[in-house]
């Protein structure tokens, strides 16, 4: 596979796990017993405990995985050496950075 088609497959599988996994904004609000609790929050400002949806999270979790964690970082660094940035880079910077401690 070329490296272009190999880009838009990754994409194109992660768009389509995301959109079969809790849909919204997940954020750790807690303790459920003695596990951190992650709840979903939809944009309607309804939410959904994301481990009471496990079917559809688990391969969510599992893909984006630590294991990511390296390439990622590498990609981030990658786009940051380039000008201009590409925008997508920034955008997932940006989140993510919402979303990290």
């Amino acid at each position: 596979m070329d490296p272009e088609q190999l880009l838009r497959t990754a994409a194109d599988r992660l768009e389509a796990l995301a959109a079969r996994t809790t849909p919204g904004d997940w954020r750790t609000t807690g303790l459920l017993a003695t596990r951190p609790e992650v709840v979903a929050h939809a944009p309607d400002g309804g939410t959904e405990h994301v481990a009471e949806a496990r079917a559809g999270t688990s391969a969510w979790i599992a893909a984006v995985s630590p294991a990511l964690a390296a390439p990622l970082a590498g990609w981030l660094r990658a786009a940051a050496a380039h000008r201009p940035v590409d925008p997508a880079a920034a955008a997932f910077a940006a989140a993510l950075l919402a979303r990290l401690p």
